[in-house]
């Protein structure tokens, strides 16, 4: 017998039922974005009127050897997570691939595009099955679709909000990049190119992944939303050199700081990659070291106003109208 779950009913007097919500997340929340993109999406759909529910399944703290059989694992706890409710939807393919009913299925990357040779053995046919025989594909952007073989599944695309950024602030770091997922990330090449183009007093934090100890270079340990955001606030530049990169939300919000962002041209549905080009070409590129002097000494001087009318479909008020506008009414149709 289903599991009822107790969602706050939509009465406006904050009274709580026992009853079955419309809409259900199952969650793997394996990383940060995903954590902060299905938070998003159901603040949404409760804004919209719903009763939501996330499920976030519990990831051991050491995950298998190999992606396929991490992939196996967290779909089984993934499946043991779906309760009850009018529509049902699965954070990442990996959370849809061992379902116990069909539902929606929202994610950033497909395995056919990340999971490559024996990454993918498995997951690759029964992720083309599970697109396929879904009730609605909702990605998070148009790259992550077009990744994927042609379904006839109807999709939308719903981006993962951008705060715009808080205006003011004194820019005292030269530059700034993410340490985490060190090798997907590219942080080798970032530190290789700061070390030739950095001059005197200026300064390369890296948030989070191995400790790094080098001139010009601070590491600090992974920080929250708000002193994230903080930080991109202080720094001129977000440097980053993805060997793939399947969203960039981390880009996306350096943007919505004011921060000139200095990127090789990763494959994947990079999401900020298109903007990243549009506001100055010259910071798109393999040659690092010129793209970050560049920055530092002939920055475009509109660029962050660019940037952030660029990012209008970004903001939550966009998505919300988007979420309530199309998206629920597919979600329970």
């Amino acid at each position: 017998m289903p599991t009822l779950m107790k969602v706050p009913v939509t009465t406006g007097r904050g009274e709580w039922q026992a009853v079955a919500p419309d809409v259900l997340i199952v969650s793997l929340g394996t990383t940060a974005g995903l954590r902060t993109a299905d938070d998003a999406l159901l603040g949404s759909l409760q804004r919209a009127g719903a009763s939501g529910s996330l499920r976030r399944i519990a990831v051991p703290a050491r995950l298998p050897p190999t992606l396929a059989l991490q992939d196996f694992l967290l779909a089984q706890r993934a499946r043991a997570a779906v309760t009850d409710a009018r529509a049902v939807i699965y954070s990442t393919t990996t959370a849809a691939l061992l379902w116990p009913r069909p539902g929606a299925i929202r994610f950033d990357a497909l395995s056919a595009a990340n999971r490559p040779g024996r990454h993918g053995v498995w997951q690759r046919p029964l992720e083309r099955r599970r697109l396929a025989s879904a009730s609605l594909l909702v990605p998070w952007s148009d790259g992550a679709l077009k990744e994927g073989p042609p379904v006839a599944t109807p999709s939308l695309v719903v981006p993962v909000p951008v705060e715009p950024g808080a205006p003011g602030g004194t820019r005292d770091l030269a530059a700034l990049t993410y340490g985490a997922n060190p090798s997907k990330k590219g942080l080798d090449r970032v530190l290789a190119a700061w070390a030739m183009a950095r001059r005197e007093g200026e300064t390369l934090v890296v948030l989070g992944g191995p400790r790094v100890d080098a001139p010009g270079v601070r590491w600090q340990p992974l920080a929250s939303p708000a002193e994230w955001r903080a930080l991109l606030r202080r720094a001129r530049v977000y440097a980053t050199a993805p060997r793939r990169e399947d969203y960039g939300l981390a880009q996306l919000e350096a943007l919505a700081e004011g921060c000139r962002l200095v990127t090789t041209a990763a494959p994947g549905p990079y999401a900020a990659l298109p903007l990243a080009r549009a506001l100055d070409p010259r910071l798109v590129t393999d040659h690092l070291v010129v793209a970050v002097r560049a920055a530092l000494d002939d920055p475009l001087p509109d660029y962050a106003e660019r940037a952030a009318d660029a990012l209008g479909p970004w903001r939550p008020e966009a998505v919300d109208a988007l979420v309530k506008d199309r998206l629920l009414p597919l979600l329970l149709d």
